[in-house]
C-alpha cells in the first residue's frame, strides 16, 4: 500500500485527530492548490484542482484538528470526484 493509499485510508476510518495539515497534505497530493480567499477570509480556505473542482475548509483553532463534519465534507467530495 502506497503512502497516499494510506493517508486515503486514514481520512476514510475518520479519526477523531486528523488535522489540517494531514487534510492540507492529502489534498496537495491529489492535485488541490490551497488558496485563500481573500484579504478579509479570516480562516476561510479553498482548495481547487485543474478541474476546477472546489473544496473550501476552515483552518480549525485553536487546535489544528477538523471537526467530524468537516472530515465527512471533504470524503463525500473525494468520493463524488471518484478519487476515493
Amino acid at each position: 500500500m502506497s503512502k497516499l493509499e494510506k493517508e486515503i485510508e486514514r481520512l476514510k476510518s475518520k479519526p477523531k485527530d486528523y488535522t489540517y495539515e494531514e487534510a492540507k497534505s492529502l489534498l496537495n497530493k491529489i492535485g488541490y492548490i490551497e488558496n485563500n480567499k481573500g484579504k478579509t477570509s479570516g480562516s476561510r480556505v479553498r482548495f481547487r484542482n485543474k478541474e476546477n473542482v472546489k473544496i473550501d475548509l476552515h483552518k480549525p483553532h485553536p487546535k489544528n484538528i477538523l471537526k467530524p463534519y468537516q472530515i465527512n465534507d471533504l470524503i463525500q467530495i473525494l468520493k463524488e470526484g471518484g478519487i476515493i
